[in-house]
């Protein structure tokens, strides 16, 4: 059932990350990479015309293996965005991410790095991973992040209130990361929630991401099995999402 569209999101980003299999280290760097980024720049310049080069893209391409390189924006400093590197690729939206949109962009994007692989019986996919990061500030002076979890998204994570006696160690934390992972039958793999303290436009917030990612052994055909996959693992958290957010949030996200 589709979700109301939230007025104010606390999305930074959403990525997909698709990885896949490169030669054995040592044996020279993938020989068909500098082929495929040609070949998938073409593909897509007619809707991402920036190409911005990262400053990884210095680096040998046997010394960058699986990190990107190369950026494909829609326009100077434009979103939505797509990367490439030796054996990776990525599809990032921000704020103005609209789900509708950014799935057919990832479908479009697969879509060309097949068409685009020079040696497509050897391509393998490693690694296929949906991101969520949100962020929503918080004043950690007045509201400690256990009190804000508990709280405003239903989440007890606590420590023995004797661990702070005396004074002498203060029981409102300066840092802060929490993380779990989690098997899940649809559509197979973990899905990962964290927490942090971070900030966000300079102030304090506290940032969650939402990770979905396949098992190896359970992951798509690509290209024909991808669509599913990436439908069942943006229904998965946008479930969590929605249910983390229920109540005070969710009214705070939704306001004019």
């Amino acid at each position: 059932m589709p979700r109301k569209e939230l007025k104010n999101k606390p999305l930074v980003e959403v990525i997909l990350e698709l990885k896949w299999a490169l030669p054995a280290p040592g044996m020279g760097g993938d020989p068909d990479y500098q082929l495929l980024l040609g070949r998938f720049s073409e593909r897509v310049e007619s809707v991402y015309p920036f190409h911005e080069p990262l400053p990884t893209a210095q680096m040998p391409d046997v010394m960058a293996a699986q990190m990107v390189q190369h950026r494909f924006r829609t326009g100077k400093g434009g979103w939505p965005l797509v990367q490439m590197g030796p054996g990776i690729m990525t599809v990032n939206a921000t704020d103005g991410y609209q789900w509708d949109d950014f799935r057919n962009r990832c479908e479009q994007a697969v879509k060309a790095l097949l068409d685009a692989h020079p040696a497509k019986q050897k391509f393998a996919v490693q690694d296929l991973a949906l991101h969520y990061i949100n962020a929503v500030e918080v004043d950690f002076r007045r509201e400690s992040v256990f009190q804000f979890l508990a709280e405003k998204m239903k989440t007890k994570i606590s420590l023995p209130d004797r661990l702070f006696d005396g004074g002498r160690v203060i029981g409102n934390p300066a840092a802060f990361h929490w993380q779990a992972s989690f098997p899940h039958d649809g559509p197979g793999g973990t899905v990962t929630l964290r927490f942090a303290i971070g900030q966000r436009s300079g102030r304090p917030a506290l940032i969650w991401e939402t990770l979905v990612q396949v098992a190896r052994d359970r992951m798509p055909s690509i290209p024909d099995g991808f669509s599913r996959w990436l439908g069942k693992a943006h229904d998965l958290t946008d479930d969590w999402f929605f249910k983390l957010i229920e109540g005070e949030l969710e009214s705070t996200f939704s306001a004019e």
